[in-house]
């Protein structure tokens, strides 16, 4: 709970910053109109100011639209390798349900292994007791397949099931690391964060230049603030897939928890 909190709580404090800078920005701008020497806003000046500004606003927006798709495209990645765990953990579950009573401790740690997973996902919803996380140097899918080795099938039905769950098992795991890769690459970059905060504040202090401020400005100014700070709030908010707001469903899992072991 606390976790999906402060996920929420950093993306709302980044896109305060986002607002109160470019908000900052045109204040800047309408100071500068102000004080700058009228040689200093001539036309040919405008134009140029008016042109610098509009390579700007497209080079921000390609990047936010990039980076919007790019964490859109990462989540929806996420949510597809959870979707396949939860598919081949119930597979799994309904082979070593048809080898036989010898695979009873290979689906109570099944089960274990799955509930273990959801809670370090979401860990503000309720899977059960909580699970013990494993040390470092162990690998719970690992020692789920070192189990399913031990079985000593006495037919050719039960050692093509014992094969299917092998297999199962390995996939598990990959998709386990491949989980763990997606969401370590996910964080969006601080240094891409800081220059389109620096380009979209340059585009609102040449707004401020631009004209006099009245409350139809001001509301048009800050309309447009809380538009580029919504967007990186969704980004940051898309590059956390299993906490906040935006979050991948935990149904699936508790659906297959239901009937897990059963």
């Amino acid at each position: 709970m606390l976790e999906a909190e402060g996920s929420v709580m950093n993306s709302l404090w980044i896109a305060a910053i986002v607002v109160g800078c470019l908000i900052a920005g045109a204040l800047l701008g309408t100071t500068l109109r102000a004080k700058l020497p009228e040689r200093h806003l001539s036309q040919d000046a405008l134009d140029v100011i008016k042109l610098a500004t509009g390579l700007m606003a497209t080079l921000a927006a390609l990047v936010l639209g990039l980076l919007i798709s790019s964490a859109n495209t990462a989540r929806s990645s996420v949510v597809s390798v959870v979707d396949q765990t939860v598919a081949n953990a119930g597979l799994l579950d309904r082979y070593l349900a048809a080898y036989g009573p010898d695979t009873q401790e290979a689906r109570e740690m099944l089960r274990h292994i799955v509930v273990r997973r959801a809670q370090v996902r979401w860990p503000a919803e309720d899977f059960g007791p909580p699970e013990p996380p494993l040390p470092s140097n162990r690998n719970d899918w690992v020692e789920l397949a070192q189990r399913l080795l031990q079985l000593a099938p006495r037919d050719d039905a039960q050692k093509w099931l014992q094969g299917q769950a092998l297999a199962l098992a390995n996939q598990l795991a990959v998709t386990q690391r491949l989980v763990i890769s997606q969401l370590q690459g996910n964080d969006l970059p601080t240094p891409l964060l800081l220059v389109l905060i620096v380009w979209t504040t340059a585009i609102f202090i040449s707004f401020g230049i631009f004209v006099r401020m009245n409350v139809t400005v001001i509301i048009a100014l800050s309309v447009s603030a809380l538009a580029v700070a919504a967007a990186i709030f969704l980004i940051h908010e898309l590059d956390s897939p299993f906490t906040g707001l935006i979050h991948v469903s935990s149904a699936s899992t508790h659906a297959l928890l239901a009937v897990l072991g059963k």
